[in-house]
């Protein structure tokens, strides 16, 4: 079997990621630390579905864990690796950034360095649309990402530039995927747009920080999923591509679309807008389409209409989940 190391493999996208390597016949090695940034049940949610897959094993550690690492890597014939493991959440880095520089920036750190001990050379690492705060629209690859305004961007651009050493260094073929806004069925509590659906499905007032015209150029899972695995079946030697919807939309039209297929009406509180947060995003995903032949195929109707039809299904357990 062609076994691939993925970390961060309980994660909202790490989840759909090990779905679609396995569909295509893969070993999937998952490596997750199933932390409680939010509730775990839901990691254990997306976990459990993982294992009816004879063709994936699973390690509870976390990537800050060198020498924990090191075990997995001598007990198992590892081809490649896809490191998906990561503190995420702008606000939340700004109030504890060493756990999202240990993570983030050394637990790659961590994973070149087991992959030039144990001689493999192709790495994707997962990167964050967040780099591109203050850059013209659309953003391209290629802007001089240099001046992060939150640590969490801070430490995934230490992530790339890491990457970049061990792929000039050793030779790594290096695939760096910058995601934009990812959303979908069993998502990150965390993130907007599972909240709004809980929120307004249970009749709670939503938060907004600024007006709703920010606007962010929303992604579904099943398609970054996709994405990424293109990405570690690719050659590329060192490249950095966007993963995104292309087309970006207002926060307001969201909510109205939820309010539609929930059939229900919002309340909204609005709050002034996060001086971390960036106002809009908006990927150039050429590079995609041409190195990777990817683009995206779910439409934000469509993706909020499968979203909201997830909660619907699982309505008892989201209840259950509370939001950080």
């Amino acid at each position: 079997m062609k076994s691939v190391l993925l970390t961060g493999a309980a994660g909202f996208i790490g989840f759909k990621t090990a779905m679609e390597l396995l569909k295509r016949g893969y070993s999937v090695i998952g490596v997750d630390n199933l932390n409680d940034y939010y509730d775990p049940r839901l990691k254990e949610y997306r976990l459990n579905t993982l294992k009816e897959y004879e063709n994936f094993k699973f390690y509870k550690v976390d990537i800050e864990n060198l020498e924990a690492l090191r075990v997995i890597f001598e007990d198992n014939e590892i081809r490649g690796v896809i490191n998906l493991a990561a503190r995420a959440g702008v606000r939340y880095s700004i109030e504890n950034p060493f756990v999202y520089t240990s993570t983030n920036t050394m637990g790659t750190l961590n994973l070149l360095e087991l992959m030039r001990e144990f001689g493999i050379r192709k790495f994707v690492l997962a990167s964050t649309s967040s780099l591109y705060a203050g850059q013209p629209m659309p953003f391209k690859e290629d802007l001089p990402v240099n001046t992060p305004i939150s640590p969490y961007a801070a430490s995934k651009k230490g992530a790339e530039v890491m990457a970049y050493t061990y792929h000039y260094l050793y030779g790594f073929d290096v695939t760096v995927v910058r995601y934009f806004t990812v959303y979908g069925s069993a998502g990150r509590p965390d993130m907007c747009i599972f909240r709004f659906i809980k929120w307004i499905d249970e009749g709670t007032p939503i938060t907004v920080y600024g007006d709703g015209t920010q606007s962010r150029d929303f992604t579904y899972v099943d398609d970054i999923a996709e994405g990424t695995v293109r990405a570690y079946e690719t050659e590329t030697g060192y490249e950095i591509i966007n993963l995104g919807g292309n087309q970006p939309h207002q926060l307001k039209e969201v909510i109205k679309l939820i309010e539609d297929y929930l059939g229900k009406r919002a309340e909204i509180i609005y709050k002034p807008f996060h001086k971390a947060d960036l106002k809009a995003t908006w990927a150039d995903i050429t590079k995609a389409r041409e190195i990777l032949g990817w683009e995206p195929k779910v439409p934000l109707e469509e993706g909020l209409r499968r979203t909201v039809e997830w909660h619907k299904e699982n309505r008892n357990f989201v209840k259950e989940i509370p939001l950080p």
